[in-house]
């Protein structure tokens, strides 16, 4: 079946599901394949849970007008999202970065709904499955779509961007993350940049840009771009860090106009950029400085993303969704700045760094332990070469065994930081 001709069943039932535990009535069931588990032998079943049709590529299922056969189901639905996209024509926001661009999404989000009614990517469904997913949301009554993109390997943001045909971009930065994917941190830098050539070769696109990103900076030749960064540069949108104490307090203003001081829920000095980058795309589509502060101000982090925790006997800034050289720093930078006489840091290690992870770990121990904390906790293989002078666990389990045998601390601040694999999300209920 044609792209067109699918789509024409799309309009008559709007509703996608990939998972057959969750068949709307009357919903389009695709039957993914994956690495242990083939949808289509799920498909009948989607029918008789709800589905209305099916779409299949699996030759061997038996002939049912409910079933939709496609040459490959994936493409099938990252093109009917495209299509769709397309036939909307809503002006659409692309989102991508190393650190932040989810932090970024949400605050861009809660920006523009001040004013528009907006779709945006819920959770972290930013890969090659979640953005169609997304984009088959979109609805006649959207005003503006904001979608957020991730890579781990060459040519994903490339792929991403043709499928999302984004008006606008926004990269939020570029660090050493995923580099065992990326090969180096030139191929992370390359693989963001895909955003940008995509842009750059579609007419009246443009870019949301930090001015003061050394990496990003040169990369927008060619591009209308539409600026923020630190005051007395010249960015459409400038702003600094008020105070860290330890949520965020930032002052900004547009183009020179009067300064607006922002008390945010965010915790880390680097959410300003964020706070920045949103502000800008909000000014773009006319939200005005008050609302966006406003919107900003109300804006609550939710999925272990620097969240600020009050146990009993413990105060805890909680980042454990994801961690890479970069983050990692920025986040130990910041906690260095936070006030309290009794500081401790429980960093896991870093996940997919490749050959260069050694090294990494190393100089993220080394900044870690000479920071002053009265504690210092590492939890993963990659960090026990250079735990001398703090406690090493090899799993988080080791760390619960230890919390559950009187190794508990109490009167802390606590920053606990790592890759999601290492689970150290497990920790907070326990402190």
């Amino acid at each position: 079946m044609s792209i067109p001709e699918l789509y024409e069943i799309f309009l008559k039932h709007p509703v996608i599901t990939t998972d057959t535990r969750d068949c709307p009535a009357d919903s389009i069931f695709f039957a993914l394949r994956g690495a242990n588990f083939n949808g289509n032998d799920f498909a009948v079943k989607a029918l008789e849970s709800g589905c209305a049709y099916a779409v299949v590529d699996d030759p061997q299922l038996k002939d049912d007008d409910r079933l939709i056969h496609v040459d490959n189901v994936l493409v099938a639905m990252q093109q009917l999202a495209t299509y769709h996209r397309r036939q909307l024509e809503t002006p659409i926001i692309q989102i991508t970065g190393t650190n932040g661009k989810t932090t970024t999404k949400e605050l861009t989000a809660s920006v523009l709904s001040q004013k528009f009614n907006i779709l945006y990517t819920q959770g972290n469904l930013n890969n090659h499955i979640g953005v169609p997913k997304t984009l088959l949301r979109l609805r006649p009554e959207h005003q503006i779509a904001v979608i957020e993109t991730g890579a781990s390997h060459p040519g994903e943001i490339a792929q991403l961007s043709e499928i999302v045909d984004p008006d606008c971009g926004i990269i939020t930065n570029v660090g050493r993350a995923h580099l065992e994917g990326f090969g180096s941190f030139e191929g992370v830098i390359h693989t963001k940049g895909e955003l940008y050539d995509y842009l750059r070769s579609k007419p009246g696109a443009f870019v949301f840009l930090d001015g003061d990103n050394p990496y990003l900076v040169p990369m927008t030749s060619g591009l209308q771009t539409e600026t923020y960064g630190k005051p007395d540069h010249g960015y459409g949108v400038e702003g600094e860090v008020v105070e860290c104490a330890p949520y965020l307090k930032f002052r900004f203003r547009i183009a020179s106009e009067e300064w607006h001081e922002v008390q945010t829920h965010l915790i880390g000095s680097y959410n300003v950029t964020n706070a920045l980058a949103a502000i800008t795309i909000g000014h773009h589509f006319g939200v005005s400085a008050a609302d966006a502060a406003a919107a900003i101000a109300n804006y609550q982090p939710t999925n272990n993303r620097s969240e600020l925790m009050q146990t009993a006997d413990n105060q805890l800034i909680v980042d454990a969704y994801n961690a890479n050289p970069t983050s990692m720093k920025a986040a130990l930078d910041n906690f260095a700045l936070i006030n309290h006489p009794h500081k401790m840091v429980i960093l896991g290690e870093m996940r997919e760094l490749g050959l260069a992870s050694a090294a990494e770990h190393q100089k993220v121990a080394e900044q870690a332990l000479s920071m002053g904390c009265e504690e210092v906790w590492f939890v993963g293989e990659e960090f026990q070469a250079y735990s001398e002078g703090a406690q090493w666990f090899p799993d988080v389990d080791a760390v619960k065994t230890a919390i559950e045998g009187g190794n508990r601390p109490t009167g802390r601040l606590i920053l606990i930081k790592g890759s999601n694999g290492t689970k150290l999300y497990q920790l907070p209920a326990m402190l």
